[in-house]
């Protein structure tokens, strides 16, 4: 038999079940609403979007790695493309790219010039600390880190803020080695 072929973002976008848009954008924002109501404090706010991402990361790697018939990457490089191309795709309906990369390959940017979680979304003057956007940060953290790349994510670009586009800095500090929790001798 042979090999099942990767599938592309776009044709999992399109076979994939999806919510309303807009449904999504509004739910999304009254849950950012709601901790900024509860936590008071923007950077708390930013913190907690971030760990409820990683926490979905965490889960959402398993749906990525079954939907999408992606081999294993070879590299951090690989790694970002496929989020980029295929990940961002997948589950947003959006394509990032992926640039400004360093010398050692272990930093690069994901520049979304669309992302439909601001949609019908300003923020007010005392939120201008708020990264509105920072739950991805913590989908790729957590998702990475289930396939063994332990990574910092940050934002250095955000629309909301006034800039052209969104961009977040993806860091890997390490390749963890997979650990077995058997031996295959035994």
């Amino acid at each position: 038999m042979a090999p099942v072929a990767p599938k592309s973002g776009d044709a999992i976008f399109a076979s994939v079940d999806r919510v309303n848009a807009e449904l999504f954008t509004l739910t999304y924002g009254a849950i950012v609403r709601q901790l900024l109501t509860d936590l008071e404090e923007v950077e708390e706010v930013n913190k907690q979007l971030d760990q409820m991402g990683y926490n979905i990361g965490i889960r959402l790697v398993d749906e990525f790695l079954a939907k999408s018939n992606v081999s294993r990457c070879v590299d951090f490089r690989e790694t970002a493309e496929v989020i980029a191309k295929v990940g961002f795709k997948m589950f947003l309906g959006v394509t990032a790219s992926v640039t400004n990369w360093d010398s050692e390959g272990t930093t690069c940017s994901i520049i979304l010039e669309d992302n439909p979680l601001v949609d019908f979304v300003e923020l007010p003057d005392n939120c201008q600390g708020l990264y509105y956007c920072n739950i991805l940060s913590g989908i790729i953290r957590g998702a990475l880190e289930m396939v063994s790349m332990k990574t910092e994510v940050t934002w250095l670009r955000d629309m909301l803020r006034g800039d052209d586009v969104f961009e977040m800095q993806v860091k890997l500090l390490k390749q963890v080695p997979e650990e077995y929790p058997y031996k295959d001798d035994e």
